[in-house]
């Protein structure tokens, strides 16, 4: 339920974040990567990749399921879960949240993810066919299955709240946040355990090849050379926890969260539509939603995969929404790849990351600019800047469209109850 109608809806605040990324793992080292411009890209080592046209992907290297409780625990964890259950410890240890703050019924788990422990199966259906179903082990039911990833968590902490998993194609950490965002704002739950986690997997990555959405070297966001996007994984979780319990608790704050928008195309499965109705609807309810107007944003994290379609309708959205004040913009995608459902909570991280050093990522890989795509991109070399709001941007295929709003703490101004925006948005919150 919301407060008292003209207060403004519950705040909900980010108190930690962990990450397991292609170029470093925890707030520290992730946020000392995307400054540095670090590369993620390398040769693919997870799968044999004989017969594909593309080797190269950003993997995250030298993770092991080292955060698990157990060898046990480990053997029946599949790795999308593990990185979930690591992230979110990282997390967690940010956030100096103890285990009586979040073992019961008032902590959530909300994960998104696109095909969650795919190459699990991968594996399962090559042991069968090569060496019959005696083959496939007693634990690989407990370590397959999209539902598992918020159940890892929620067992690693004692979270006996709701349990969640938004398989949202490439907007699913996005998903998850503004879901989570809701649940505290209801009055379901004071803490909530958000983001999402996504590995790469041969099948995945031989559709995006066939799709010849793949680049050959580098993915260059925004570039009128721009050859496709680059495969990536990992994993982000971010503690949200309610007002009243950061009062409690005596939590240092990160960001706040502001509104969120959801939309569609109803377009087409890989190409956004060419006026970008969905994303630009997406981008202006998660500012209206969070009692702003565009001049107030200083700072979108695009969604930027290097694409010849979607970087081109993205920028002209940009250009549409926010007129004559243009924010900074950047795609760190160019550094750790597209990954997938986990793309939009890291980047929700490094948006977080952001608005406490002041400091913006570079889209790296810049070289030539493109008409079309004319935005006041942060090219190369990190941007010192005073950001106190930034968009995270998530336009995924199908036209899942997904862009939430974090600030920094105390700027943002009461968060508007639903009920009093114009009726379009209105409806429109009703209907999510």
């Amino acid at each position: 339920m919301s407060t008292e109608q003209g207060k403004g809806a519950q705040r909900v605040f980010v108190t930690g974040v962990g990450v397991v990324s292609p170029i470093g793992f925890g707030r520290v080292e992730f946020g000392r990567g995307l400054v540095a411009g670090k590369s993620g890209v390398a040769p693919i080592q997870l799968f044999d990749t004989h017969g594909l046209d593309r080797t190269l992907a950003c993997e995250v290297k030298d993770f092991r399921p080292r955060d698990l409780p157990t060898a046990a625990e480990a053997r029946r964890t599949g790795r999308c879960s593990a990185m979930a259950v690591a992230a979110a410890r990282m997390a967690v240890e940010d956030a100096a949240i103890s285990a009586a703050d979040l073992g019961g019924p008032r902590t959530s788990v909300i994960l998104g993810t696109t095909m969650g422990e795919a190459n699990v199966l991968g594996e399962l259906e090559a042991a069968w066919i090569h060496d019959g179903e005696a083959s496939v082990e007693q634990s690989a039911l407990p370590r397959y299955g999209t539902t598992l990833l918020p159940i890892h968590v929620a067992r690693a902490f004692g979270a006996r709240g709701m349990v969640q998993t938004l398989p949202a194609a490439c907007a699913a950490g996005n998903y998850a946040i503004g879901y989570a965002t809701d649940q505290i704002r209801a009055g379901r739950a004071d803490v909530v355990l958000t983001g999402a986690s996504e590995v790469i997997e041969k099948l995945q990555f031989a559709g995006f090849c066939r799709l010849g959405a793949i680049a050959p070297e580098l993915c260059r966001p925004f570039d009128q050379g721009r050859q496709g996007l680059m495969c990536g994984e990992g994993a982000a979780i971010l503690v949200l926890e309610s007002e009243a319990s950061v009062v409690r608790r005596g939590a240092t704050v990160l960001a706040e969260i502001g509104g969120y928008g959801l939309a569609c195309d109803a377009h087409h499965i890989t190409r956004p539509h060419p006026e970008g109705s969905g994303s630009a609807h997406a981008m202006r309810r998660a500012i209206a939603t969070s009692g702003l107007r565009p001049d107030d944003i200083d700072y979108v994290n695009a969604h930027g995969t290097g694409t010849s379609a979607n970087d081109k309708v993205e920028a002209k959205v940009l250009r549409d929404v926010f007129e004559n004040r243009q924010p900074a913009v950047t795609s760190v995608k160019s550094m750790i790849g597209h990954c997938m459902g986990a793309a939009s909570a890291i980047e929700a991280v490094s948006c977080v990351l952001t608005l406490q050093d002041g400091v913006i990522p570079p889209t790296m890989n810049y070289v030539t600019p493109d008409p079309e795509c004319e935005v006041d991109l942060v090219a190369n070399r990190p941007r010192s800047a005073k950001v106190r709001i930034a968009l995270n941007n998530a336009l995924a295929f199908g036209g899942y469209d997904a862009v939430v709003a974090f600030a920094q703490p105390g700027v943002l101004p009461p968060i508007p109850d639903p009920s009093q925006l114009d009726p379009g948005f209105a409806s429109a919150s009703a209907a999510v």
